[in-house]
């Protein structure tokens, strides 16, 4: 056990999210493997159900602690890390600095908060089940907010706890919920969504310290590897972005980033056929909807021409990795060959008939790179120039929301893509609550807004069930 918790901290370190990238690590490096004792590379299959079954959810939290910790020190020695770690504040790192007063005082003002901005949020949220009705529609929410306070918890468990947990006479049943989730449509669920984010982006923005305009990440999350038969299901449970033999559902988010609180402005899912011009233009509308938005990060999944033309015409900038083809190799080669670390050149990317678009090429060196050829550079592509390019760290910010917002989903087996959606959906909304939540108390209590959150995710939705009248 010793050993996995090590390779999983490395596998955090470098922010994989998926297990054949430390495989394909360990292969790559007999001395590191030697190191761990290993007679023989472990597999893919392996690795993730010691992950997801033999790791409790308090050990993979400690897993990425720990790896937030490696990250945090290296950087403050000055040493070149993968990937930049989330960083806390000083004063909430150590809780001997802070009362137990000063917790009661975050906690209270809290609970006032919450009760305010769900009674402003859920109301949008309906099942449209007519009149008369013995459960109240609150208790579905409450129910799914419950879902969510315990990792892959699913519908049957969860209703049969909630009856002792709720204060309300009468609570859904775990089939009951389900089916009442079945009947929403996707774009049903997706325009209850917008909705509640608008009234949670009206709430927030009446203070002074959140803007209306900034950064956005657009980028694809899949949900863990279908191992069932996926026969008439095979638009929805696509390949892994890794492109392994595997399937899985896809979702799509746009996220603030940056300085911005991090709210999640829409969610959709992906279905096979679809084009990243899509659903990356689907995804704008919506966020440009509610946000003035300046610059789209996104990773290399997204480095077509097209979709770069598109948030050109839409006035906006963009900052993108670039899949290394024959040519941006041979240019790696020569960067390399002259001990050269940055370059830039302009680009004209073929858009079909007598069209192009021009865009910047830029060649950056890793430091510390393991590597002795054209992988030593990474190639962004830009269209305001070498600037934005520090701003593309702030792309890590959705991958870690990602991690939140899959504590927050219920469990489930079931293959209908609504039910599906639904659950991610809802736990967007509560990771973007709980990081609206944590901007508000903090604006109140010390009146300025810091990333690392005064409120913990747990508190702000034990609080959601309990007393906003949800639960």
């Amino acid at each position: 056990m010793d050993t996995l918790f090590r390779i999983f901290v490395l596998k955090e370190i470098h922010g994989w999210n998926h297990e054949k990238a430390l495989v394909e690590y360990l292969d790559s490096h007999p001395e590191l493997c030697k190191q761990f004792e290993f007679e023989a590379v472990p597999n893919q299959s392996t690795l993730w159900r010691s992950w997801h079954e033999r790791f409790t959810a308090e050990l993979r939290e400690t897993v990425e602690t720990a790896a937030q910790t490696v990250l945090i020190t290296a950087q403050n020695e000055g040493v070149t890390v993968p990937r930049h770690p989330e960083r806390s504040s000083p004063q909430r790192e150590d809780d001997g600095r802070r009362s137990d007063s000063d917790d009661q005082t975050v906690l209270e003002r809290a609970e006032q908060i919450i009760d305010h901005v769900s009674r402003i949020v859920f109301p949008v949220f309906s099942l449209d089940r007519g009149e008369g009705c013995e459960i109240h529609e609150n208790a579905y929410w409450g129910l799914q907010t419950y879902l969510g306070l315990r990792e892959n918890l699913a519908a049957n468990e969860g209703a049969r706890s909630f009856i002792h947990e709720s204060t309300r006479d009468r609570t859904p049943l775990g089939h009951a919920h389900r089916d009442q989730i079945r009947d929403l449509s996707i774009e049903e669920i997706r325009e209850m969504y917008r909705q509640a984010v608008t009234r949670l982006l009206d709430e927030i923005g009446r203070t002074e310290e959140f803007f209306r305009a900034g950064i956005v990440a657009i980028d694809i999350t899949e949900a863990d590897p279908f191992t069932g038969d996926r026969t008439g299901h095979e638009d929805e449970i696509i390949g892994t972005k890794e492109k392994t033999d595997e399937y899985a559902y896809q979702w799509a988010t746009v996220q603030l980033v940056g300085n911005a609180v991090p709210i999640v402005l829409d969610a959709r899912p992906v279905r096979r056929g679809e084009s990243r011009k899509e659903i990356v233009e689907d995804l704008l509308d919506s966020a440009e909807a509610v946000v003035h938005v300046d610059n789209v990060l996104m990773d290399r999944e997204f480095d077509s021409q097209h979709v770069l033309e598109m948030i050109g015409q839409r006035g906006l900038s963009y900052v993108v990795p670039k899949r290394m083809q024959t040519s941006e190799k041979a240019q790696a080669k020569r960067l390399l060959r002259r001990d050269q670390d940055r370059y830039e050149t302009d680009r004209k990317l073929h858009l079909g008939k007598n069209e192009w678009h021009e865009t910047t090429l830029i060649y950056r060196r890793k430091e510390n790179s393991e590597h002795d050829d054209h992988r030593q550079y990474s190639v962004f592509m830009t269209n305001r120039g070498s600037g934005h390019l520090t701003e593309y760290g702030y792309r890590w910010e959705i991958e870690s929301g990602y991690r939140s917002i899959k504590r927050f989903m219920a469990a489930t087996t079931s293959k209908d893509f609504g039910l599906r959606f639904f659950y991610f959906a809802f736990a967007c909304l509560l990771y973007s609550i709980w990081r609206a939540v944590d901007l508000l108390v903090q604006v109140e209590l010390t009146g300025e807004y810091e990333h690392s959150p005064m409120v913990t995710a747990d508190n702000t939705l034990t609080l959601l069930k309990k007393e906003t009248g949800i639960g």
